[in-house]
């Protein structure tokens, strides 16, 4: 397993789902810019395990995201080509380009961001990967994940599922359980939020669990202290 420098592990093979460890591991479904209590989960358990083996679930956060803008709540998805019925595994639902979401999605973080205390600190990095984007959507997840992971610098030791099991012993199985809209008290995985000083907090109060990418560019190098 190739480790870099912040501490977060990138896999060089897959780990079976029921590797002993000190800690229980936590199983997530891969995200579009996961919120906040998707990585509060990661960071709390470990190792965490990403399901790789699933079919795509839709009305899910796996190909959207929620940002705060001047008007309020910004919810941005990705088109699909397929993988809109559950019956499509997940490493096969590719990418709708033909809308051109990349350009939109990228200046609505601009547009909500550009006056943050850190987007220009993570601007040219984040920038590059909307520039080259795969047609896969697991894979546009992963590659956003492991740069959060990176400039979280968060010492989470990342594995992907070898199968899919659909009620796994000794794993904390958060798949699903982190969802747009999803009650208080349905939930497997809940958490307090710590608010944090937002970019339209003075017109709409703190709004908790967007994408990370708000707490990044509101905090920076401290957004790991408020997952």
């Amino acid at each position: 397993m190739r480790a870099i420098s912040c501490g977060f592990f990138l896999p060089s093979k897959l780990f079976p789902i029921f590797a002993k460890t000190k800690r229980m591991s936590v199983l997530l479904e891969a995200c579009y810019l996961p919120p906040v209590s998707w990585f509060s989960a990661a960071k709390t358990h470990g190792p965490l395990i990403i399901e790789q083996h699933e079919n795509y679930n839709k009305g899910s956060y796996r190909n959207r995201c929620h940002l705060a803008g001047s008007h309020g709540l910004i919810r941005l998805s990705i088109p699909l080509l397929k993988g809109k019925h559950r019956q499509m595994p997940i490493r096969e639902v590719e990418i709708d380009y033909r809308e051109g979401w990349v350009r939109q999605h990228w200046r609505s973080i601009q547009s909500a961001y550009g006056k943050s205390p850190f987007f220009e600190f993570y601007m040219d990095e984040l920038k590059e990967i909307y520039d080259s984007p795969p047609a896969g959507l697991f894979d546009w997840n992963m590659s956003l994940i492991n740069w959060l992971f990176v400039q979280l610098s968060l010492n989470v030791d990342v594995q992907l599922s070898t199968d899919f099991v659909k009620d796994p012993d000794g794993v904390l199985d958060l798949r699903d359980s982190i969802r747009p809209g999803k009650s208080k008290g349905n939930n497997k995985w809940e958490t307090t939020p710590k608010p944090y000083p937002q970019v339209f907090q003075d017109r709409f109060g703190f709004i908790p669990d967007l994408s990370i990418l708000d707490l990044l560019f509101c905090q920076g190098p401290q957004a790991s202290v408020y997952i």
